[in-house]
């Protein structure tokens, strides 16, 4: 094994089958098959669509990766998978293709947590992470503020969303305005020709006796789509722009708000920005404005990175391998809600050197 590990990474938690390699902090490969159109009818994501957009995508997307990197499957030295949390079948469909790849090439297999991942793979952007770091991971699923002191094994968290995300937030929003499926991209894109300040939209959990930490969109969500609900009831046109800027901007105060505050609280002096929320254009400049107003420096990934991808699982993966963390046991399980606070799920040591030559040799010679 060389000094920088070359590991393929599998993540498959939600409507993304994503395909990474990495060697070492380098991205070779990130190759993604997505599902979203399939869901774009429903408003949303269907687990069962999803599940069965994996198993097809699956293998397609293992070959194209590998060929992008260009190396072979038998010069890996290790196959990460997101094991959680997530939609739980997704996650069964790559937790079982990582133990097949794993077992037949006889490598190791490290089932890893699907929001330390969102943190690691800033270290292919940035190289590598400072210890301890503050990460706020904004998504679909997940809106949370996480202290990293070694990725690999201690990752504790300091706030999350009691009702709904940021991410799913401004789907529902966009769904209201008639925008579309996934909502974030719409919203950012029409909040750029609005004003921030039209609308003054409630910014939740921020009083003197709220959680420091937590977030809460969904009385944010409910006024919002009562405001938009009074002005066609009284036939008066929605100002869509206007509505979008407005909303994006309370989102995103909020977020940044408690994201710096909790920095200064702890004395850390670096901020991580993670997530599909992490490509909202007005989340990245309101963040590097405050943060550069606290002396805090901030990473945040290009935005194809902050979406679901396996280079994320890889990244991971690889600094599992590299500061020589147990593998996964062959009997690792997907963990829908699996807690943050097991970045990776180990296993006792184990011997690979058992797997049939001929197994080997079928796959990838």
């Amino acid at each position: 094994m060389t000094d920088e590990p070359l590991v393929l990474g599998i993540e498959t938690s939600c409507d993304e089958t994503g395909v990474g390699i990495v060697r070492g902090t380098t991205l070779l490969a990130d190759a993604v098959a997505s599902s979203v159109d399939e869901h774009a009818r429903f408003g949303g994501v269907v687990p069962e669509v999803a599940s069965r957009a994996h198993l097809e995508a699956m293998v397609p997307t293992i070959d194209r990766a590998l060929k992008e990197a260009g190396v072979s499957a038998k010069d890996l030295d290790g196959i990460a998978v997101t094991a959680g949390p997530g939609l739980a079948g997704a996650l069964l469909v790559g937790v079982s293709a990582a133990k097949a790849y794993a077992y037949a090439l006889g490598k190791p297999l490290y089932g890893v947590n699907h929001l330390a991942s969102h943190i690691c793979v800033d270290q292919l952007e940035h190289g590598p992470l400072p210890e301890p770091t503050m990460a706020l991971l904004v998504s679909g699923g997940h809106s949370s503020l996480l202290l990293s002191e070694d990725i690999t094994s201690d990752v504790r968290p300091m706030g999350s969303t009691i009702d709904d995300a940021a991410g799913e937030a401004f789907d529902k929003i966009a769904r209201v305005l008639n925008l579309g499926f996934p909502g974030g991209p719409v919203i950012d894109r029409y909040a750029r020709e609005g004003d921030p300040e039209a609308i003054a939209f409630p910014r939740g959990l921020t009083g003197p006796r709220d959680p420091a930490y937590d977030f809460s969109f969904s009385g944010l969500k409910t006024a919002v789509a009562r405001w938009i609900e009074a002005r066609r009831a009284a036939g008066e046109e929605v100002p869509v722009r206007d509505v979008a800027a407005s909303f994006q901007e309370a989102v995103v105060d909020v977020l940044t708000r408690k994201a710096v505050r909790a920095c200064k609280d702890e004395g850390v002096d670096h901020l991580m920005i993670g997530g599909g929320v992490a490509a909202n254009s007005r989340l990245r400049a309101l963040a590097q404005e405050r943060c550069e107003a606290a002396g805090i420096r901030l990473r945040v990934p290009r935005p194809k990175l902050c979406t679901d991808n396996g280079a994320m699982v890889a990244a991971l993966g690889a600094e599992m391998v590299a500061r020589n963390r147990a593998a996964s046991d062959w009997d690792l399980s997907a963990d829908s809600s699996l807690p943050v606070t097991d970045p990776h799920v180990p296993g006792h040591a184990h011997d690979h050197d058992h797997v049939h030559e001929v197994s080997k040799e079928n796959l990838y010679s």
